[in-house]
């Protein structure tokens, strides 16, 4: 399978060429009248195959669609959250708070903010969803020679694990106790507010990474799709000669 669709342009071309080849065959040979008839007929049976090949494989470009659709909501998570994580360090961890009653609290929330950055570094690998998925859509990937370059993303993206970004959670008893005292105080209740908006933002990254894994997973268990319509098109693409060979001869 991954080799018809790492090598799409080069099996279609290599099946053109076939097909001319056995429709030159037929013009030395002179074969009869039926002969093209037959062959003609090939050509509308492979067409109609293909047809139906190319309605199919829309089903497979709108679910890519969906895809890319989740990739964006992804990045937007992503951004929301890396900004207002960025934000809370540069306003609140940078320096210490000059009230020493509040000093410990907004250290245990920077530390934890530290720690939902780092658990979200594997969103660097988000990339590669939308590499494969451009590569793999319906005919956008075709290249004259085959490369490994597909199968190590296809392998890069199995390896990328959402789940993992739940190595922490935005809020456990320690940050509740923290966000609890600083909330008490006017002067810092804004502290435990950002802060709660970027566990907020964490956890709407979660979910979307989630779904996008799960949209992923679901676009690959229907690639086979793409296999179909590369076969196709080579068939296609045989009897192609073998059509044009019949009109020459009808107009003899």
């Amino acid at each position: 399978m991954s080799f018809v669709n790492d090598h799409q342009l080069p099996l279609i071309l290599a099946c053109f060429l076939l097909g001319s080849l056995g429709a030159t065959m037929l013009f030395r040979r002179r074969v009869t009248a039926r002969a093209w008839k037959i062959a003609d007929l090939v050509w509308v049976c492979l067409g109609g195959i293909g047809a139906i090949t190319a309605v199919i494989a829309g089903v497979y470009t709108a679910d890519s669609s969906r895809l890319d659709r989740q990739i964006d909501l992804a990045y937007a998570a992503s951004g929301a959250f890396d900004r207002d994580a960025a934000r809370f360090r540069l306003a609140h961890c940078e320096t210490d708070h000059p009230s020493p009653a509040f000093r410990s609290a907004i250290r245990d929330l920077c530390e934890k903010v530290e720690f939902l950055s780092a658990s979200t570094a594997g969103n660097s690998a988000l990339p590669l969803f939308i590499a494969v998925t451009e590569r793999a859509a319906p005919l956008s990937g075709l290249r004259l020679f085959g490369s490994g370059g597909m199968a190590e993303m296809e392998a890069e993206v199995a390896r990328f694990e959402p789940a993992s970004f739940l190595a922490f959670v935005a809020e456990d008893d320690v940050t509740r106790a923290a966000v609890a005292l600083l909330r008490a105080a006017p002067s810092t209740a804004g502290i435990a507010g950002e802060y709660l908006v970027i566990a907020r933002s964490y956890e709407e990254l979660i979910e979307e990474v989630m779904h996008l894994g799960a949209e992923w997973d679901y676009l690959q268990s229907r690639s086979g799709i793409l296999t179909l319509q590369v076969l196709a098109l080579c068939l296609v693409a045989f009897a192609a000669p073998f059509r044009l060979g019949k009109s020459v001869v009808d107009l003899m």
